[in-house]
């Protein structure tokens, strides 16, 4: 036994450390991040304006229906702010919840999957805790992790479903009617390939499969309902061309022709490597990957394979890709993760592992990134402190020196490492570049011009940043350029807000001005004369 009572080579869930390293991540992310433009900003100020008006059926954004989102995720924000009032804290919680509760789901996925094998289900955690991507989307205001809720809610109702509990259909059911109002028609993508597939994985023999499809059915169809118990209404109130987006819009043409994020068909496949980091740089997976074609009979990895397989080749076929759309599969990557280094077992005295390679890289990359900063990078870039990679450094010579005993074991220790990187490298980038990406100043002095009873346009494409930072009462005046001129005749006193994406307007008779995400950008709030001066319009 070792000293903490597992037998050699078990890490243990060890949740209490688990939830440590949570709510470090969460307190840093609440303290030195802001809200993030244009995504976070944008989900905010959709639920704002929501709020605002006492419309809880159809999203808004300035003014307008917003039809690129269901509106689950709003209305988990209303909640707590029905609650506590409305507030940045609440909504910037959600994912960090729902992340931890996918923790725990996952566990019960690797429990259902293998009765038996307790070192996956108490390793599976720190799979998918430890990982990157998944660090970084776990406190971000975005519809992916509760995407990811939904298909683990699903997974196990389909798991328990074909163990012939019942009860598994109806989690099933409630999980696509939850997933539709997260993020639309995609919880399908995530769900019913791997049920139509049940036959590679079922455990129990059956007569016949007609009453398995049969129930599947019936679950789409309850799913359907829920969402349609929302969209239907929506569409009647939205009008014509938000019924349009919601029924054909934002499914279709995202599949056939998306309109933005279009990737070809092989995109998903180098970037794997990327979503499974740290993991994919562990020469121990790999050395277990060789058993994969041992256990051909397992009915838990026949599973996992038909997830995973089916997800990527799906979501191969869509137009639009992104890596956050594989955060839902990145669960069953962790499981398989898991499955394979069951058998793993920690060496004592290993000084100069995965952990501590990761701390002296990232401390090293960090320490020579403003030094080898190309010159079109953004301008922040210089500015990082190289107190934070050699923190790295520091941290990794410690790990290298310490005794083996005071270190946790190898999957835990590679775990430990990404979250004291993430910790090091989001102070080191916000305290750089936290002035350009913070609006909470600029939208501040929106809703007091508008108080003012001054006339304010934004020139060029507004994704409602200000509108909850600044909550404001009324919406932005859109302008594009050829629009901007004329307006700007017509209000000589009116203020005119830009992004002056190559820093070239004057800063005479700006009346605010900051720099604004990457290099050579600004946002600036200029006097209508002064805008039309500076383009050089009479």
């Amino acid at each position: 036994m070792s000293p903490n009572g597992n037998m050699p080579g078990d890490v243990g869930t060890r949740w209490g450390l688990l939830l440590f390293y949570w709510l470090i991540l969460l307190v840093s992310a609440l303290w030195l991040r802001p809200l993030i433009p244009v995504d976070e900003t944008r989900y905010l100020s959709v639920a704002w304006e929501m709020w605002r008006n006492g419309d809880f059926l159809v999203p808004h954004l300035n003014g307008e229906a917003y039809a690129h989102k269901p509106p689950l995720l709003f209305w988990l924000m209303h909640a707590g702010w029905w609650l506590f009032g409305v507030n940045e804290t609440w909504p910037r919680l959600i994912a960090p919840l729902l992340s931890l509760a996918c923790l725990y789901l996952v566990q019960l996925l690797a429990r259902r999957l293998w009765p038996g094998e307790g070192q996956i289900a108490s390793r599976v955690p720190w799979v998918l805790f430890g990982s990157f991507v998944w660090l970084i989307f776990s406190t971000l205001v975005q519809f992916d992790m509760l995407l990811v809720f939904c298909t683990l809610l699903g997974m196990l109702g389909l798991l328990d479903a074909g163990g012939g509990r019942v009860s598994g259909w109806w989690l099933l059911t409630l999980a696509m009617g939850l997933g539709l109002l997260a993020k639309g028609p995609v919880i399908l993508l995530h769900l019913l390939p791997v049920a139509l597939l049940a036959p590679l994985w079922v455990i129990e023999k059956r007569e016949s499969w007609g009453r398995w499809y049969g129930a599947l059915f019936l679950c789409v169809l309850g799913g359907a309902v829920m969402v349609l118990a929302w969209a239907v209404p929506a569409a009647l109130e939205g009008g014509e061309e938000y019924r349009n987006a919601i029924f054909w819009g934002q499914t279709a043409n995202r599949v056939v022709n998306s309109f933005a994020h279009r990737q070809p068909w092989w995109w998903y496949l180098p970037m794997l490597p990327v979503l499974l980091l740290p993991w994919s740089l562990w020469p121990v997976l790999w050395k277990s990957v060789g058993r994969l074609r041992l256990y051909r009979e397992d009915m838990g990895l026949r599973f996992l394979l038909c997830w995973i397989l089916s997800t990527l080749i799906l979501f191969s076929l869509v137009s639009g890709k992104q890596i956050k759309y594989l955060l839902p599969l990145l669960p069953a990557l962790s499981l398989l993760i898991a499955w394979l280094l069951r058998e793993f077992r920690q060496q004592d005295g290993k000084r100069l592992d995965l952990g501590v390679l990761m701390l002296l890289l990232a401390g090293g990359m960090l320490l020579g990134l403003p030094l080898l900063a190309p010159e079109d990078a953004a301008w922040w870039i210089r500015e990082i402190s190289p107190l934070w990679g050699i923190l790295l450094l520091a941290l990794g010579m410690v790990a290298v020196l310490l005794p083996a005993r005071y270190l946790p074991g190898g999957i835990i220790k590679i775990a430990s490492a990404a979250v004291l990187i993430l910790l090091c490298v989001q102070p080191a980038l916000m305290n750089a570049a936290g002035n350009a990406y913070d609006l909470r100043q600029i939208s501040q002095q929106v809703r007091n011009y508008q108080e003012q009873g001054h006339k304010l346009a934004y020139v060029g494409k507004y994704h409602g940043q200000f509108n909850f930072l600044g909550r404001l009462q009324e919406p932005v005046k859109r302008l594009n350029p050829r629009t901007a001129r004329a307006w700007a005749r017509e209000n000589p006193r009116g203020l005119v807000v830009i992004y002056d994406i190559d820093n070239e307007l004057p800063l005479t008779d700006t009346v605010y001005a900051q720099n604004y995400r990457g290099s050579r950008k600004a946002l600036k709030i200029l006097e209508a004369g002064a805008y039309l001066r500076a383009i050089g319009g009479p």
